[in-house]
């Protein structure tokens, strides 16, 4: 099974945000997961798109970009302008998930859902043909510095087991938190 590297980008300091990337670029990483928070599905915000282009010309690694927002389909087409590749939504934030994870892909990024530690897999499965990526919320989102909650090691357990059974073996799972 294939392991990636995919350090968060929240807690990087600002004023130093190009040096910051350009350590990263040659740390081994392989994916810079990027955090877009709204302040209202979570009480918080995160990067800007001036902060995601800024990253995007100082590193050739993929950008994962993590939509904590209400509605997030409104602003996909920005995201993959300024240089996305993956683009996780909350499938319980967006009116229609469907339209938006096929716009994704219509954009030439891989789609990707978030999975809440209170979600159940059963409200997700109609979306596994659709994603390339399954990102498992290992704390509740929002807020750096939680604590794991231990349900959902085994959670990311059955998320592979229903991949698998599903034929959806290339599907990458990846967690946060």
């Amino acid at each position: 099974m294939e392991k990636l590297l995919c350090p968060s980008l929240l807690n990087l300091s600002m004023d130093y945000l190009k040096d910051e990337i350009m350590r990263l670029d040659v740390s081994g990483a392989d994916i810079l997961h990027i955090d877009v928070m709204d302040g209202h599905y979570v009480p918080n915000f995160g990067m800007s798109f001036q902060d995601i282009e800024t990253i995007r010309k100082n590193t050739s690694l993929k950008l994962d970009v993590h939509m904590m927002m209400y509605n997030p389909g409104r602003y996909i087409e920005r995201y993959a302008e300024f240089g996305a590749d993956i683009i996780y939504i909350h499938p319980d934030s967006e009116t229609i998930p469907t339209e938006t994870l096929c716009r994704i892909r219509e954009l030439g990024k891989a789609p990707g859902i978030v999975i809440n530690p209170g979600i159940s897999l059963d409200s997700i499965q109609e979306l596994l043909s659709l994603v390339d990526y399954v990102l498992v919320m290992t704390v509740n989102p929002g807020f750096a510095g939680q604590k794991l909650i231990p349900a959902t090691l085994d959670k990311i357990t059955r998320i592979r087991k229903l991949l698998n059974e599903k034929g959806y073996s290339e599907v990458l799972i990846e967690a946060d938190g």
